[in-house]
């Protein structure tokens, strides 16, 4: 399965994006999705886990309560909705595909398939 991500743009902080996430490629099999992102002179960093049937979901404690993942199998889409965005949210956001399960699965390493990134800029 391929994955790419969509969606970013240019924000003040306290507005809101939706990011998009669309799979290609061997969508029949079950997978798990990750979003990530990435600042300029900084490790990737795991923001949310959502497991195949979208009922199980991760968040890091810096986006917890703001953004919220969910998808849509029938669209092969899943969608990250990014709410009182912060400057500190600027960074290039990916999402990347895990075909085994386990919520505590939040490692960059347990993920495969990324896609390019979106550009995610919040400014005060």
């Amino acid at each position: 399965v391929q994955l790419q991500a969509s969606g970013g743009g240019s924000v003040q902080a306290g507005g809101s994006l939706r990011l998009s996430c669309v799979a290609s490629g061997r969508t029949d099999k079950d997978y798990n999705v990750g979003w990530f992102r990435q600042a300029p002179g900084k490790e990737r960093e795991f923001v949310s886990r959502i497991s195949w049937s979208g009922l199980t979901t991760s968040y890091s404690d810096a986006v917890r309560g703001r953004f919220t993942a969910s998808r849509d199998n029938a669209k092969n889409t899943v969608y990250l909705q990014m709410n009182s965005l912060k400057p500190e949210d600027t960074a290039v956001y990916f999402c990347a595909a895990d075909f085994h399960f386990g919520a505590n699965r939040l490692s960059p390493a347990h993920f495969t398939s990324w896609g390019q990134g979106t550009q995610v800029t919040v400014s005060s």
